[in-house]
């Protein structure tokens, strides 16, 4: 099992997670943030920290949200690892509740 970032995270880029994983599986891009499955080791620390709840355990992934799987497993091997707490996007807060963010993702 992995742990996987979805849109809710899009224009948001909160990184509380970071900061607690244990084996440094976050890769940053320009307004998202994705884990490498390979890398996680399935702890949980990362879930309760994102504000936006846009981690989630692969198994609990609704049929509609799987494609953020192949997403992070994706982008992962092509971003930049990240290992500690940056400041979140300077709109953040203003993204966290919206929703269908995904064709904001910037690659």
């Amino acid at each position: 099992m992995t742990y996987v970032v979805k849109e809710e995270c899009i224009k948001c880029k909160y990184t509380d997670c970071v900061e607690v994983c244990p084996v440094d599986c976050f890769h940053e891009g320009p307004n998202f943030l994705v884990i490498d499955p390979e890398e996680c080791i399935d702890c949980s620390l990362c879930e309760p920290e994102c504000p936006v709840n846009a981690i989630v355990a692969d198994d609990d992934l609704e049929a509609s949200d799987s494609h953020y799987l192949e997403l992070n497993e994706e982008l992962s091997a092509i971003w930049p690892v990240i290992t500690e707490k940056k400041p979140a996007l300077e709109d953040a807060d203003e993204w966290a509740d919206k929703q269908d963010k995904l064709p904001l993702l910037e690659r």
